[in-house]
């Protein structure tokens, strides 16, 4: 199963484990059906993954329908320069690329193995405790950093919280790759965007640590990787204090929300 599997990254690994023969159930949001299309003999749900209701739908629809799934590959993600808050009440990033990340790694039935593509190994991304939803100053890439961080905590507390499981959760910075960067850019952003595009590998390429995870997936309950290369999880980024801290402000804040 892969989220935002309909582009860059995501369509790629589609791709590749279609071409295996394996069962491919991708997550893209509805206008996302002509991308579909070039993808034959994936199974598309669609669905807006910025919404907690919508998580919670697909996560249904996949318990009962594929009550074993070998992996998830968490790849879906949005730029967005100017604040959006969604109809939920919930800053957009934060709601797609951590809650929705949260979600699905905790209600689907034991996954095998749990691919999380974000940053980990990336210094500057921090919690903002006292302002999640970034109310005050929104910044785009502040908001990317504070996913980013999020990720690498929902990691550190999924492994301590369920170590005894069957899952292994695989934390993934594939460093730079000329992929899709959807989203809403200022003219600044944009143009850093289109040096990344220019000089970032390969998706073919950059999607080869993602595959090799997949088809081996570590013993331990949590790694992190820069592209190949192993991160020592004994970083402030995988806090265990910090960890236990977000999974609780996560429930209650789902928790308000209806579930």
């Amino acid at each position: 199963m892969i989220t935002g599997g309909t582009y860059g990254m995501g369509a790629e690994l589609a791709r590749t484990y279609l071409r295996r023969g394996d069962t491919v159930v991708i997550v893209g949001r509805d206008k996302d059906r002509d991308a579909d299309k070039a993808l034959p003999g994936a199974h598309l749900i669609a669905a807006d993954l910025s919404l907690v209701s919508e998580n919670r739908r697909v996560i249904d629809e996949i318990n009962a329908t594929y009550p074993t799934v070998d992996a998830l590959v968490l790849c879906a993600r949005y730029f967005r320069s100017t604040r959006f808050v969604t109809a939920e009440g919930l800053e957009a990033t934060f709601a797609l690329e951590y809650l929705s990340r949260y979600l699905l790694s905790h209600a689907l039935t034991d996954p095998e193995v749990i691919i999380n593509v974000s940053g980990p190994g990336v210094p500057m991304g921090r919690i903002h405790w006292d302002d999640m939803m970034l109310e005050r100053g929104y910044d785009g890439v502040a908001a990317q950093m504070q996913a980013g961080r999020a990720n690498d905590l929902l990691g550190a507390a999924f492994a301590a919280e369920r170590a005894a499981g069957r899952t292994r959760y695989v934390l993934i910075n594939p460093g730079p790759v000329s992929t899709a960067f959807r989203g809403e850019y200022d003219a600044a952003t944009a143009a850093h965007v289109e040096r990344l595009k220019r000089y970032g590998a390969p998706v073919a390429e950059g999607v080869q640590p993602i595959i090799a995870r997949i088809d081996a997936p570590p013993a331990a309950p949590l790694s992190a990787f820069l592209q190949t290369t192993p991160i020592s999880l004994d970083h402030p980024s995988f806090s265990p204090e910090a960890a236990a801290r977000l999974s609780g402000v996560t429930r209650d804040l789902l928790h308000s929300l209806g579930g």
